[in-house]
């Protein structure tokens, strides 16, 4: 008897979800999103105000999304990811709808739901889509990990740390600074 198979989602089952029903998609598999707690939405929130700020000052062309925000990270129906604060250089990757391709640099801030598809599945899927930099921000913890894809290994900071943008020579994000609630 042969096995069932697993169902394949695609974008158009996403877009399909009833109102205020989150969730990503990655290779075709659905993931549900819980709402996210005060602390989360304020640390994206002091993240997303402090490199807003650096780009405008510096006249860059990059620019700065907060979820929901759609990332199509690869050229197919079966991937879409919501990052919680998503960094874009190139503006031929800005639709309507969202990123086309991989943002430059991505920061995810875990939550109980969210820890294996941040440190995981996320993980792994930013790195093979091209990702440069990926920030897994984790306030149970009170750390830090910094993914430069072209090192060899993560750097670990605590929420004392300041912290080096790797995609930008001269920005660092001072933790101590920000109000983190």
């Amino acid at each position: 008897m042969p096995l069932p198979q697993e169902q394949i989602y695609t974008t158009e089952d996403i877009y399909g979800l009833p109102e205020g029903l989150r969730a990503e998609l990655i290779d075709g598999r659905i993931y549900y999103m819980a709402p996210p707690a005060r602390r989360h939405q304020r640390i994206i929130g002091e993240l997303f105000a402090v490199i807003h700020d650096y780009i405008k000052k510096k006249g860059g062309g990059c620019e700065v999304d907060l979820a929901p925000f759609a990332v199509f990270l690869e050229d197919n129906d079966q991937n879409y990811v919501e990052p919680d604060i998503s960094v874009i250089c190139d503006p031929e990757k800005l639709t309507d709808k969202g990123c086309q391709g991989a943002p430059d640099w991505i920061i995810e801030v875990v939550s109980p739901a969210s820890r294996r598809m941040d440190y995981m599945i996320k993980l792994f899927k930013y790195r093979s889509a091209g990702v440069r930099e990926y920030w897994i921000v984790d306030p149970e913890k009170n750390r830090i990990t910094v993914y430069d894809f072209s090192a060899n290994e993560p750097g670990i900071y605590t929420f004392s740390d300041k912290i080096k943008v790797g995609i930008y020579p001269d920005l660092c994000i001072d933790f101590k600074e920000l109000n983190l609630g």
